[in-house]
């Protein structure tokens, strides 16, 4: 053993005391009588909510042209294989 190992076993202890010593002296801890109990110190609700809506149309131009057509279908070449010699 050495100086290293009395660091590991007590130095490194003391955090760990002093958690639990706060937390002993927070439960017994009497609350205080000054404050406002009546403010619950939350949010303050809505009247009314937020009405949603929904997504908007894309813009096109402001005279609501109509959309564009679809482009058309591409086909892709199907490959063929080499027929082997025998």
């Amino acid at each position: 053993m050495g100086w290293t190992m009395l660091y590991l076993f007590v130095a490194l202890k003391l955090p760990i005391l002093a958690a639990i010593w706060i937390v002993w002296w927070a439960i017994r801890a009497e609350p205080e009588l000054d404050e406002d109990t009546r403010d619950d110190g939350g949010t303050k609700k809505r009247p009314h909510p937020i009405p949603r809506r929904g997504p908007k149309p894309p813009r096109r131009d402001p005279h609501g042209a109509p959309e564009p057509p679809s482009p058309p279908r591409v086909r892709t070449v199907q490959a063929r294989g080499r027929k082997l010699k025998r």
